[in-house]
């Protein structure tokens, strides 16, 4: 019987643990290590936000799940990885502290025959400071901390009520954030809710963020169809928040948030702060800090786990200039070189570089977007990692033979505009590939046969079909796996 214990089961992670338990059946053991008691469908916190979804709608209890189809559960956080086992020649295992399960704090050593690594980011609210929740900015990266901005924009929209000016700052609170989508996602839906409750005059909506131009997205921006007409992402951006009336401040790196005011450095070293009365801005990520060790008992973690807490995989991290990256340079498999039984997937592991084009001000300070990994990318890539896992125990491959370069795929984004069955709308977009690949496609470095973006109420329709689609999925219910990632 072979042993896979997975850690973390967000998108990445669960969606390897399903198909890992599918494909390999009762002889096999698949074990889920996650702090986290709740599988939530993060997309849809944004929609929590802005109190036009109960956080309860976004949130299901793991542990029935797991045991409806036979996966080994555990409420616990990975403390340390022993690729080698220990000097008692025990064999390779994972050391957990249980944070549920009636047995909090405790810990214990997981063995394991192979490892998938998805334990997703550490949001870093802490590298900047007065950010987040414990701070004075708002979040929407879990349920909880959406539901308590939903609770501020309800007491903020009272007041708007009663005749008082409101400014609403939204976006990144940090020079190298990632994940502009979602507060991309909920800027406009702030927007949408204020032109509902006919209050939008009374508030002034600003975009603050470290992009170097409007639409990057941390992807370097794209080309996409739109009409029969070929535009960038910068163009359609742009003329989505001037349509809506919303201002916006690029290539910034916040530096603090005190209770009433945002203080951020620009690109070109000069120094700006805007007052608010509600912002929630996205922190920055990195890995969650697990430690490796090997059979002495010596931290291994720098031959694990690039500087910033992501595991290295098959990727080429040589630090070559961003000019001479190529898309050959992302991971295929997601092998660990150092141990060929461990993977990564999701945010889990380490980009070998940006795709949006590395800046930093006269002051040497990092302000440019971090690549995404987040969403189709992270299920597709927990899938295949799946799929080499069960072909090596199953004695059908030595080495992993399936692959999902996010050079080599594309990904399809519905970001919300404002939630409404019949006046709500959504920007539907695909990129093929993630990654550009300038060799291939020398004008553009993606497809555009299929990359295209529009706007309109039938992206919402197909959104919030995506919620009940993606939820029942990861329930696990009934021909779950026919629903594509």
């Amino acid at each position: 019987m072979a042993r896979v214990v997975v850690l973390g089961g967000g998108v990445s992670g669960h969606t390897a643990a399903a198909f890992l338990k599918r494909w390999l059946g009762k002889q096999h053991q698949v074990t889920v290590v996650t702090p986290n008691s709740q599988w939530n469908w993060i997309p849809s916190n944004i929609w929590v936000g802005v109190g036009k979804m109960k956080r309860e709608s976004v949130l299901f209890d793991l542990a029935p799940v797991y045991q409806k189809v036979g996966i080994d559960y555990q409420q616990a956080k990975a403390l340390s990885i022993h690729p080698e086992g220990d000097s008692s020649d025990s064999g390779a295992f994972v050391e957990v502290e249980y944070t549920g399960q009636g047995k909090i704090g405790e810990r214990a050593r997981l063995p394991y025959d192979y490892l998938v690594n998805a334990t997703g980011p550490k949001l870093k609210f802490e590298a900047t400071e007065g950010l987040g929740p414990g701070g004075f900015s708002e979040s929407v990266c879990t349920a909880d901390h959406a539901a308590h901005s939903a609770a501020q924009m309800r007491r903020l929209i009272d007041e708007m009520k009663q005749g008082q000016r409101k400014t609403f700052v939204i976006g990144t609170g940090h020079g190298t954030c990632t994940c502009q989508g979602a507060a991309f996602e909920y800027l406009f839906n702030i927007d949408y809710v204020l032109r509902e409750q006919k209050v939008r005059d009374q508030a002034e909506l600003v975009w603050l963020t470290n992009e170097y131009e409007l639409g990057d997205f941390g992807m370097g921006g794209a080309h996409i169809k739109e009409g029969g007409f070929i535009t960038n992402t910068k163009i359609f951006t742009e003329s989505l928040m001037a349509e809506r009336g919303i201002k916006w401040i690029t290539r910034a790196h916040v530096q603090r948030v005190t209770e009433t005011e945002i203080f951020f450095e620009k690109l070109d070293g000069s120094s700006g702060s805007i007052a608010y009365d509600f912002t929630m801005l996205i922190p920055p990520f990195s890995g969650v800090g697990l430690k490796a060790y090997d059979k002495s008992g010596a931290d291994i973690t720098d031959k694990v786990f690039a500087p910033n807490g992501f595991m290295r995989v098959d990727a080429d991290y040589s630090g070559k200039p961003y000019e001479q990256w190529s898309a050959e340079d992302w991971p295929k498999t997601y092998q660990s070189p150092s141990y060929p039984n461990m993977f990564a997937c999701g945010i889990a592991f380490a980009p070998p570089h940006a795709i949006s084009k590395p800046m930093k001000s006269p002051n040497g300070t990092p302000i440019s977007p971090t690549p995404p990994r987040t969403g189709m990318p992270s299920a597709m890539i927990g899938k295949s990692v799946a799929r080499n896992i069960v072909a090596m125990i199953k004695g059908k491959a030595k080495s992993p033979e399936h692959t999902s370069s996010m050079a080599r795929i594309g990904a399809a984004c519905v970001a919300s505009t404002g939630s409404s069955i019949v006046k709500g709308s959504a920007v539907s977009m695909t990129v093929f590939p993630i990654v550009p690949d300038y060799q291939k496609y020398p004008k553009y470095g993606r497809d555009l046969s299929l990359t295209f973006g529009e706007i309109g109420l039938a992206g919402h329709w197909i959104k919030y079909i995506l919620h009940r689609m993606f939820l029942y999925k990861a329930k696990l219910k009934p021909f779950w796996y026919l629903i594509p990632e």
